[in-house]
Parts: C-alpha cells; structure tokens; sequence
C-alpha cells in the first residue's frame, strides 16, 4: 500500500505488526507488557499525512503508552477478523474506538476484503437482481461503487444503505463486546451526526451513519466523545501535514494537525480519569 512506502517528502509511518497479525499498523511499535490504551479506528486515528495524529498527541499529554491501532479505510470488519487485534485491545486499560463508516463492511448485498475493508470485491445476487443495469465488474471501491448506485436510483438504493445501517450496528456492537476493557467511543468528522431520514451524503465520513445508530451503541460503552472538526482547523488545509509530490490531493481530504488536537483536546476529560 503506497501510504506504507512513503516518497519524497512523506512520513516514514515506521510500519509494525503485533502478534501474529497480518495487519501493518503506524509504529514504532509499542511494548504491550505493562498499561497502554488502545486507539482502534480508521484513516483519522492512523494519522495519514500527519506528524502526530492524536494517539501520539493522547500519549504525550498523559505520559501512558498508546498503542495505534489505527487502519486506513478500516471497517469494523477488520477488528472482528482480527482476533489478535481484539485481544490487544481488550487487554488495554482503556480502548478509544473511532467511529467507523458504513459502507466498508461485507453484507448481505456485497463483500469486501477482509483487511482492506473499502476495496470491493463482488456483488452477491440479491444486488445483481436488483442494478441489472449496473456493471459491477467496473467497480474496486466501495465508495466509487456506491456513489454509482445512488446515481441508477434514490429508491433503490435506499434498500442498500437500510442494510449497510443495520450491519453496521450488528458488527460494531460484535467489536464492543468482544473488547472487553473500557471504551470511549470517538465522532471524529467535519460535521456532527445527523438525523437518520437525512439523504445519504457519500461524500463525507463515516459514511451513512446517523444518530440513531450511535444511539445503540453508548449503552454499551463507557463514554462519547464528539470532535466536530472546527472551521478554524479546517482553514488550514494541508498546513503542517507531510506528503509525497502526488498526494496533496489525498492529504487535503483527511484531517489535518489542528483537527488532530482537537480530538486529543476533547478526548482528554474523558481519558484521564479512566487511567
């Protein structure tokens, strides 16, 4: 994966493993033989593009080690086929688990790969019945594949993303109970959730998910935590970020440093207690 072998002028990510994962995540590696909390999310809590994503920032404000387990492009699918990973989070003395979007998560209407959950892989025959008109062999993105749907038809597609919801509640509340530490559930996204009749908008993350479907899971965890990314952080673009000479394109679509720091900053009064 490119973001694994940085170019000129990018961030050398230190790429690790732990156990017998087959999973790369940022490094350095962490020692896991005394207290650590565990950071479990997507391409925000990797910290793509950014010197110090918020778990380093999570570190050095609390001094306890922070293990960033952090995926780009993860859906909850990655965790759960991932029983190492679990138990790594699960042994941690507090687990922040970033919410994740869901459009990167094999359902009753497509799969995805098992460890990059937003590559396509096929459509299962229930959704060929339903988009004959759609050439699903064009498609290697769940995203690209999705915003097409949306395109052939409002009506139909309201079907896919009511199943992409529901599996989506299913698998995340699986990855909350299989961890069995504290967990503090992170909204980390330019925009607050919004309500569950809103139309699909598949241009922002975590994709497709509302209020109604974090709702079913604060029960389940031991707090929330919402960074609503400011306009003021959102200003400054790529602004202290590290990328190759083709990437700037990428690095203006994640969040950048100050977005970062308003995620440590509002995970702070939740976290410290819990340590």
């Amino acid at each position: 994966m490119a973001f694994e072998h940085p170019g000129d002028g990018a961030l050398d990510y230190f790429p690790c493993r732990y156990g017998k994962s087959k999973l790369l995540f940022r490094g350095p590696r962490r020692a896991l033989d005394g207290a650590y909390c565990a950071v479990l999310g997507g391409t925000a809590s990797y910290g793509k593009f950014v010197p110090y994503p918020y778990p380093a920032l999570l570190e050095a404000a609390t001094g306890l080690t922070v293990v960033n387990l952090g995926c780009v492009n993860a859906g909850p699918d990655v965790y759960l086929n991932d029983p190492e990973i679990v138990a790594v989070a699960a042994r941690a003395q507090v687990t922040v688990l970033q919410v994740l979007g869901a459009a990167n998560l094999t359902n009753r209407f497509y799969a995805v790969h098992p460890r990059r959950n937003d590559r396509f892989l096929s459509a299962h025959p229930l959704l060929a019945t339903m988009y004959r008109d759609v050439d699903f062999t064009e498609f290697n993105f769940t995203r690209h594949m999705l915003l097409s749907l949306q395109a052939a038809g409002p009506e139909r597609f309201a079907l896919v993303a009511e199943e992409l919801r529901s599996a989506w509640v299913a698998r995340m509340q699986a990855l909350i109970r299989a961890i069995s530490a504290p967990v503090l559930l992170l909204w980390l996204s330019d925009r607050p959730p919004g309500p569950t009749e809103a139309r699909a908008d598949l241009g922002r993350d975590p994709l497709l998910v509302d209020r109604d479907m974090l709702a079913s899971l604060r029960p389940m965890v031991s707090g929330y935590v919402e960074a609503v990314i400011s306009p003021e952080a959102r200003a400054q673009g790529v602004e202290g970020m590290a990328f190759g000479p083709l990437d700037r394109p990428a690095a203006a679509l994640v969040p950048g440093p100050a977005a970062h720091r308003e995620a440590a900053a509002a995970l702070m009064p939740l976290l410290e207690p819990m340590l």
